[in-house]
Formats: structure tokens, sequence, C-alpha cells
């Protein structure tokens, strides 16, 4: 072989090489970084701690921080659609890991496979395997998990529960009890907002009524949500909204938490981001300040959601996403993030130290307990049932007709492809 083909085939396997790896240095980058999320008011310091890393460790990158707020993302998914189908996709955008993602833009051809990242950075190691079942396909890896939330979470003000005579209720017989005594002093048992937490609170009370193995039951396609047992679950969720506030419709979940902060109400089942919001904003000590346990009848299940980003094909750039991407699943970037977004790590080498009493106890549940995916919050289902179910919540809250839920519910978990 001449000298000349030599040097020929070796600078071309040096631009094979290097067209193979994730990401150029990252002190070489430059250019835009659009980060598209709905992190926004209460929830954006810990999104801020992340960015400030990105722009230390890529000084001549100009980050966008494009929010759209609405809670659970329920604006900025429309907002992410029109784009994405538009073919003006963000660099990185947030998506709840799970069918959230895989179910639309997965299946679409919309998203690339983050596998060779994963295996770089050694994530493979660090994240749970559980956790990266749910966030891939046999096909590939497809968003980067950047904390774990409990979904099934009650919580209260200790002081407030002393005050009037009442303890936090471990079953929703419990609830029954104290939820008039406590309406007798003008107290609502069980704060609520907007139709998003409705799904959120139906989430927790059907895990309750039909126990781990039916609730996953009912998304592997084995258990029709018009069974009598998925129908108990829609009459013991309406018997629980008699004992909610009547403005709930117009509240936001922090407003719903502020009830309960305030005194107004008792009880609030919302996820741990409500852990951020009382230690964050409103100077809550976990524990002394801010109580909780799992809502009631869901003792020893951990209900699961992660916050992820994904790369979408054709990301304007594609460098300075992978970047970003590379950051959120770090040690670093976790551990910054999730003490101040009131969750926990992806990571099972997180720094614990650096964490609050709630989110010691939260990652010792979540190695201890029976994990299960939340459906409000895309790990069960994918968009398209999510979409329609809003429109069964809607109903129910109108008629409280449960047998009429549970037979919308299976006529749409039919045609979203639900066990199939």
């Amino acid at each position: 072989m001449s000298k000349t083909l030599a040097k020929l085939l070796f600078a071309l396997a040096a631009i094979v090489v290097l067209g193979a790896m994730p990401v150029q240095a990252a002190s070489n980058l430059s250019g835009e970084l659009e980060i598209f999320s709905w992190w926004a008011g209460d929830e954006g310091p810990a999104l801020e701690a992340l960015i400030d890393i990105y722009k230390k460790e890529n000084p001549n990158v100009k980050v966008l921080n494009a929010t759209v707020t609405g809670g659970s993302g329920v604006n900025a998914k429309a907002v992410l659609k029109t784009r994405m189908l538009g073919g003006n996709p963000p660099d990185s955008f947030q998506v709840h890991a799970g069918q959230e993602l895989i179910g639309t833009w997965v299946k679409a051809d919309r998203m690339e496979d983050l596998t060779p990242l994963f295996k770089e950075q050694g994530w493979m190691k660090v994240f749970p395997e559980g956790l990266i079942k749910n966030i891939g396909t046999d096909k590939g890896i497809w968003s980067v998990p950047v904390n774990i939330h409990r979904s099934n979470v009650l919580w209260y003000i200790p002081a407030n529960l002393k005050k009037w005579g009442v303890e936090a209720p471990k079953t929703w017989d419990e609830f029954f009890a104290i939820a008039p005594k406590l309406k007798k002093q003008g107290i609502v048992p069980l704060a609520l907002a907007q139709n998003w937490t409705a799904n959120h609170l139906w989430e927790s009370v059907a895990l309750a009524a039909l126990g781990p193995d039916k609730w996953d039951a009912l998304w592997s396609g084995k258990l029709a949500f018009d069974s009598p047992e998925a129908v108990k679950a829609w009459e013991l969720f309406g018997k629980i909204l008699e004992y909610t506030n009547a403005d709930a419709s117009s509240l936001s979940w922090q407003q719903a938490t502020d009830m309960v902060v305030d005194g107004r109400a008792a009880f609030n089942i919302m996820g741990d981001w409500a852990a951020g919001y009382m230690s964050t904003t409103k100077k809550l000590a976990p524990g002394s300040g801010f109580g909780w346990m799992a809502s009631p009848g869901t003792g020893g299940a951990f209900m699961f959601l992660a916050d992820s980003f994904g790369l979408p094909k054709g990301a304007p750039h594609r460098d300075n996403a992978i970047a970003w991407l590379t950051l959120l699943g770090s040690k670093e970037g976790s551990d910054a993030f999730n003490p101040l977004k009131g969750s926990i790590s992806a990571r099972t080498d997180s720094d614990l130290s650096k964490y609050n009493d709630y989110a010691k106890s939260a990652s010792a549940d979540f190695a201890k307990d029976r994990i299960v995916g939340s459906l409000a919050h895309g790990v069960t289902a994918n968009e398209t049932f999510m979409g329609d179910f809003a429109t069964v919540m809607e109903m129910f809250l109108k008629t409280r007709n449960a047998a009429a839920a549970g037979k919308m519910a299976q006529q749409i978990a039919v045609k979203s492809g639900i066990g199939k």
C-alpha cells in the first residue's frame, strides 16, 4: 500500500470515528441551545441551576430557555406538537419518560436513538434497569431522565392536624371517618385544582382500589377499564370528590397546595414537586413544617414518573443539545437539580447528603417499594389515550357516572392500542 493511499484511508477512518462521536469537546461549542420545557415559576430555580452549570461549561453557547407554563405540561405539549409537525423542533425538549414520548414522537420516527450516549457516559450502570426499560424500546433508548418523582403522596401540615384533632389517613376509610369532622370546622378535607390534578388524584385512588397487580393489568390490556373492579375505582373516586373544594377548576396545583399550607384545607394528593415548592418557595422544613405519607391505600407502592429530555431529529444545534443531555445525566447535574425540584435522582450513586429529609425518605421507598407507572404523567399510556382520558374525566366530574366512565375509558384503550 502506498503512503499516499495509507494517509487517505487513515483520514477517512478518522472522519468516520468523529462522525460517530456524540458530541465535540464542550469548550469548543458555540451558537445557541433552545431548551423547551414547562418548568416556570416555582419550578424554575431547579432548571436555572442546570442552565448555570451548562453556561459555565459552554460559555460560547447562548441558552434560550423556552418555557411554556401550565401544570404537567398541558400547554407545552400542544405547542410542541405544532412545532414538531411543522418541522421546527427545539434542540431538546422536556417530556415524561415512558409512553408519552415513545408512543408519540418515537413512533413517528422523530427522535434520535441515545443508546451510544448512554454507553459512552456509563449510564447503563448507574440508571436502574427498570428505568432504562421504561425509556427505551427494542430499537433504542430515547431520552435522558433527570429525576424521579413520586405521584402517590399525601401532603399535610402537622401543626394543623394537631390543632384540628385528626391524623393523616392511611386508608380511604380513615379519610371518610375524619372528613366530616373537618368540614364541620370549615376545613376542606382534600384540596384539588384544575382538571389534570383530578387525573392525578384518580390514579392514586385507582391504585388503592385495584392494587399494583391489577393497576399494571389495566395497561397491559389484561384488565378491562369497564370491569367491575375498575368501575369500583371510579365509584370510590366519586365519593372522595364530595370532600374537595368547589373552585378546583380555577386553581393551579400550587394554589391547591397553598390551601393546605394556609390551613384552609387538610390534605392534598400531589407529586413530590410539592415538596420542592413547600421547602424552596414556602420555606417550610420537611418533617416539621410539612408532612407526607403514601396516599391512602397505597402504602408499599411507589407510583413513579420521570422528567426527561430527548433529541429530536433535525435539532438545529445537535452538538449543543447532546452536551445538554450529557449534563442532565451526570451526577453533578442530577445533584444540582433534584434538591431544588423536590425530586430524587434517577442515578443510583446520588449524593444523598445534598438532599432534604423528604428526598431521603423517597429514595428509601423507591429502593424497597413496588414500582408502578403514572398515567397522568406519561409512563403507562400514550398521548392518544391521555388526551381522550381528559374527556372522560370532564364527563365524570359533571355526571359522577362510574359505569359510563369505565365504558368510555375502555373504548379509548382499544382505540389507542393498549394491550396490543
